[in-house]
């Protein structure tokens, strides 16, 4: 029997914060467990939130200033997070970072947090740069939670996470699959700012709204949303392609908002139907959370059981996976599948700092 202690870092693109998860990974018998011992998302000040919304922004050299300071910032936050848990005991930190540019079409994805300075500011080990393996064997680098659907969620036939944007994983003649599906946070926060909120709780805006038929029609006929997997969405799809369609609208942010919910739910149903499988669908994510969602895409998958599972799941699996991804690092197995990403291997990713 294996075991592994290792602290998880994730910040996703709808900048609700720092996930840090504190996990137990048990290999027995042929078949890994996890547990989530502790977890907690950390907010960022607005000063940070600012400097990671404007970093794709910034110079070469003050971009790779951010880059290590925010690797000390997330070290120091490890080090808060084990004291306030009281954790003694850990093997690495496993850290995702936060996706400035993805463009791996070019050859390129960068994830900001140096994970030398992560290392130096906490004094453990540490596990980083998951995606940039993959993207140079000519894959998405994304989405990269599949393999730990497949190795810890195997009980389900589907996995759907609702987070900046949407990606889903299945078993197909014995391959996983996975894509990206649609935005969902980035563009449902981006539209709840114009009521003055950081997000539309519960999705109560959105069914307020009324759905614009017009600008459905729209959305629903993105060129991305007929191409064949594998695919990954970035965030300059979403303001090269996605954002300006709703902005030309001259239309309350609610009923943007209820459009939005309409197309993401359509969109989801859309990629679930199309595999011809049916059965149990684990949903996480932020937008999990997102009550009138979650509904929407219920009522267009009556013959799916739609599974919201406990909120430390919905909210942390992404962190919980990474710090898997780690654990798969450090063990040199594979933990990036050329039969989602695209890329001409599978391969092990990640880069390894011991302080």
């Amino acid at each position: 029997m294996q075991k592994y202690n290792v602290i998880g870092l994730m910040s996703g693109t709808s900048l609700d914060g720092l996930d840090v998860t504190y996990c137990t990974f048990l290999f027995d018998k042929g078949k890994w467990s996890y547990t989530i011992d502790d977890a907690e998302t950390i907010k960022y000040s607005k000063n940070w939130s600012r400097k990671l919304k404007e970093a794709h922004l910034l110079s070469g050299e003050e971009l790779m200033q951010l880059h290590g300071d925010y690797g000390a910032l997330l070290g120091e936050k490890v080090l808060h997070f084990m004291k306030e848990y009281k954790i003694r005991h850990i093997d690495f930190v496993a850290s995702h970072g936060h996706t400035i540019f993805h463009n791996p079409e070019k050859g390129f994805t960068f994830q900001l947090g140096n994970g030398a300075s992560l290392a130096a500011a906490c004094g453990i080990k540490t596990v980083c740069d998951f995606r940039v393996m993959d993207v140079a064997l000519k894959g998405q680098g994304a989405p990269l939670v599949p393999i730990g659907d497949k190795l810890l969620f195997p009980e389900y036939n589907f996995c759907l996470n609702l987070g900046g944007f949407s990606n889903i994983s299945y078993e197909h003649k014995g391959n996983r699959i996975a894509f990206d599906i649609c935005p969902v946070n980035t563009a449902l926060n981006y539209l709840a700012l114009a009521k003055g909120k950081m997000y539309d709780k519960d999705g109560k805006m959105a069914e307020s709204g009324k759905i614009k038929k017009e600008l459905l029609v729209e959305l629903n006929a993105l060129k991305y949303y007929h191409k064949s997997y594998p695919k990954s969405l970035g965030r300059e799809w979403l303001s090269t392609y996605f954002l300006p369609l709703i902005d030309k609208y001259t239309i309350p942010a609610e009923d943007k908002l209820a459009t939005v919910v309409e197309h993401v739910a359509f969109q989801i149903s859309q990629a679930i139907q199309n595999t011809a499988k049916k059965g149990k669908l684990l949903v996480s994510g932020g937008g999990a959370n997102n009550k009138f969602l979650v509904s929407r895409l219920m009522e267009k998958l009556p013959a799916h059981e739609v599974i919201v599972p406990s909120p430390n799941l919905v909210n942390y699996k992404e962190a919980l996976v990474f710090a898997f991804l780690g654990v798969l690092k450090m063990e040199q197995k594979i933990n990036a599948l050329k039969s989602v990403t695209g890329a001409i291997k599978n391969s092990s990713g990640g880069v390894v700092f011991i302080p």
